[in-house]
């Protein structure tokens, strides 16, 4: 069974999804899935002296408006290895403008962290921890010449309508190779 094109539908509901991790909390190495392949590939090693707030990853079986799977940010009490998936309930979703183009990112907790569990919605965090989201995100491309800009922060039932909407996206999606390795842009 492959993660890009074969989960059960029953595995990527609104409510409760898998996420594939890319980047590990902490890391300042991008990585991304090499859409030939399936393997990790280095993009980049960011630009700026800020780190990924959480581990960051990507839903499959979605298609975002940026035209690549929808991003995730896993809030975890442990740093996760690239390329592992985590079972998660979304808490909220950070929409931002990168270089121009719209860029949503769901927040969301592992059903199996009892530290980060309890969490059901945005607004139960810390305000410090999306306070670090939302300034990672507005400057981690500022050195490489690249505007970014913090839409909004919303909570979980925004975030369960914009996973829909990327799921009904995918499906309908004409370009048979989104559906083999759902990465774009690479």
């Amino acid at each position: 069974m492959s993660a890009w094109n074969q989960l059960p539908d029953e595995r990527l509901r609104p409510d409760d999804f898998i996420a594939v991790i890319e980047i590990p909390k902490g890391s300042k190495q991008k990585y991304e899935i090499d859409e030939s392949t399936g393997l990790l590939r280095l993009d980049r090693i960011l630009y700026t002296s800020t780190h990924y707030p959480a581990n960051y990853g990507f839903i499959p079986r979605t298609l975002a408006a940026d035209g690549d799977p929808l991003d995730v940010l896993v809030l975890c009490s442990e740093t996760l290895v690239p390329m592992c998936m985590v079972q998660c309930f979304p808490i909220g979703i950070l929409s931002m403008k990168d270089d121009n183009k719209n860029d949503e990112k769901i927040i969301a907790v592992p059903f199996k962290d009892p530290q980060m569990s309890d969490y059901q919605d945005l607004k139960d965090l810390p305000p410090h921890v999306y306070n670090e989201m939302e300034h990672f995100f507005s400057v981690y491309k500022e050195l490489e010449g690249i505007e970014t800009d913090i839409m909004h922060i919303s909570g979980r039932a925004e975030a369960e309508i914009v996973f829909a909407r990327c799921r009904e996206a995918f499906e309908a999606a004409d370009d048979t190779s989104k559906k083999v390795y759902p990465i774009a842009n690479q």
